[in-house]
């Protein structure tokens, strides 16, 4: 059975706040070498049995991936040519960990020029100029890490039940959150943009097809405690009033998004059962009132080891 750790926002917010920093500089390293895929799906992390990861990224004379091990709390860096470099994961200030990563890069002969400002916060310091001694509670990151575990495990589940294109489950560096969308397959009118240092053809690319996008936030963004959430854009009319009740989900008015506490999944007696319902709910209520053709982009979730009947 999968553990679902207690990770309350109050406790995981020092850490969390180091570790957003970190996944960024980390994150612009990859964006910096790797060709663009539609949604920005290039520069994304994904869960690991350790941890997290960047996948392999294309370099001019080798590859490299770039791990964060919570288990003994090291980012390992690792080039197609053998080479292997180390750095521990313990409190240190932001612009510490972006001179240790740069040295490491080119350590290993790893292209180090990259974006050096965080996106998607309200203030862009430059990595090298964040130098407050931050936090690292190594039992925090464990916790996080598991939380992870349990929710991508339940959201590839959730990812075999649509023919249509669907995204990898994947962590966002920008806002920290973990990810799964479904499209329409029909374009979307253009965003509007204004995400904070977040260039607006970014974010209208990102948005340029009809979605329905549920994910996970450790807490901030306008939550402190950690929650599940799950948003339609455009937003059809009707979709904030589907799904209503006494059950713990709720659209946040604010957010423009349904909203899943974590702690109503993590102590539900099914947990997995739990967070699904709400996946398929608010997808479908997305789909519902934004006239999706589900005939077409439906399929029966996928078992293991069976090939899907046509």
């Amino acid at each position: 059975m999968q553990h679902w750790p207690d990770i309350p926002y109050q406790l995981w917010k020092p850490t969390g706040e180091s570790l957003h920093m970190w996944l960024q500089i980390v994150g612009k390293f990859r964006l910096a070498l790797t060709p663009w895929v539609n949604h920005s799906w290039h520069a994304t992390f994904y869960v690991t049995s350790r941890g997290l990861t960047t996948s392999l990224i294309p370099g001019p004379n080798a590859s490299y991936i770039v791990d964060f091990d919570f288990f003994d709390h090291r980012l390992v860096i690792r080039s197609t040519s053998g080479d292997i470099e180390a750095l521990a994961l313990h409190p240190q200030s932001v612009a510490d960990f972006h001179a240790h990563f740069v040295a490491a890069l080119d350590a290993i002969g790893a292209p180090s020029d990259f974006h050096g400002s965080p996106n998607e916060l309200p203030e862009a310091i430059p990595f090298a100029e964040q130098k407050a001694l931050g936090s690292y509670e190594p039992e925090a990151a464990h916790k996080y890490w598991q939380a992870l575990l349990a929710i991508d495990r339940v959201f590839q589940q959730f990812r075999t039940g649509f023919l249509g294109k669907v995204s990898p489950v994947h962590l966002f560096w920008g806002s920290m959150d973990l990810a799964v969308t479904r499209f329409s397959g029909r374009e979307a009118p253009a965003h509007p943009g204004g995400i904070p240092n977040l260039p607006d053809s970014v974010t209208r690319e990102a948005y340029s097809h009809e979605v329905s996008s549920a994910g996970f936030w450790a807490g901030g963004g306008g939550l402190d405690y950690p929650a599940f959430y799950s948003y339609a854009y455009p937003t059809p009319e009707g979709f904030k009033d589907t799904i209503t009740g006494d059950g713990p989900a709720f659209f946040d008015e604010a957010l423009g998004e349904y909203v899943l506490p974590y702690d109503a999944v993590r102590t539900a007696a099914d947990p997995e059962g739990t967070l699904l319902d709400f996946l398929e709910q608010t997808y479908i209520a997305a789909a519902e009132t934004g006239g999706w053709d589900r005939a077409a982009l439906e399929c029966e979730p996928g078992l293991a080891g069976q090939p899907r009947e046509i």
